[in-house]
């Protein structure tokens, strides 16, 4: 709900601002969100793109991002997008019961593997105790943003799948992730991580176990 995005961003943001008190620690990351953006057309949203005004989950994190910016600490926002990895996950499991979405209306997706997601904050840290300066906010995605038609047939071709059931899930998944935007990660790119799973086909491939098989190219991805 709202109300839980405000207790769990903005009221939470308070509190460890508050908690802190007068001690500064070199640096302070927060894991943000690209629901925040406004884009919502599949256009292209980077590090400097507007921000939404109308969704009132993303307001909640918004507002704790700007507490966090204008308190006065060394800090970073880190907005991630579809955070997935994990062995069972819900959509795997949902796309192996024959639930795949249509192919229309387009909806543009973004994600990393929690392995990269960890890794950047990792690399982002060690920048931090090697004295770089880091950027006030970073897109934490792969290179290659893509339509989840095309993620969930891959998905489905790969769990021997036959796509066509479960046409009716599209709409509601794409009215809860506030989506369809194609994020660049050009900061993180800058900042000199290198992902791990630059694209669905790697960080998926790897999870089922199909990295080299079938010619697959599992390490490409195609950075803006």
């Amino acid at each position: 709900s709202a109300a839980g995005y405000r207790t769990g961003f903005y009221a939470a943001m308070q509190n460890l601002l508050q908690g802190l008190g007068a001690h500064r620690p070199r640096h302070i990351i927060m894991a943000s969100s690209t629901r925040v953006f406004a884009e919502r057309d599949g256009g292209w949203v980077d590090e400097q793109s507007p921000l939404t005004t109308e969704d009132e989950w993303a307001q909640a994190i918004i507002a704790a991002e700007a507490l966090l910016l204008d308190s006065g600490h060394s800090a970073s926002v880190v907005r991630f997008g579809g955070i997935y990895g994990i062995p069972g996950g819900r959509l795997l499991a949902r796309i192996s019961r024959g639930e795949i979405c249509p192919p229309l209306p387009l909806s543009y997706t973004n994600r990393i593997h929690r392995e990269d997601c960890s890794g950047f904050i990792e690399h982002l840290l060690a920048g931090v105790a090697a004295g770089e300066a880091l950027e006030s906010v970073y897109i934490g995605v792969d290179n290659n943003p893509a339509p989840r038609y095309e993620v969930e047939s891959w998905l489905a071709e790969k769990l021997g799948v036959a796509v066509g059931a479960g046409a009716s899930l599209a709409e509601p998944i794409r009215h809860n992730s506030a989506g369809h935007k194609r994020c660049a990660n050009k900061a993180l790119r800058a900042s000199g991580f290198t992902l791990k799973y630059p694209d669905y086909r790697s960080g998926y491939g790897a999870l089922l176990g199909l990295q080299g098989e079938d010619g697959l190219n599992l390490n490409g991805g195609t950075a803006r």
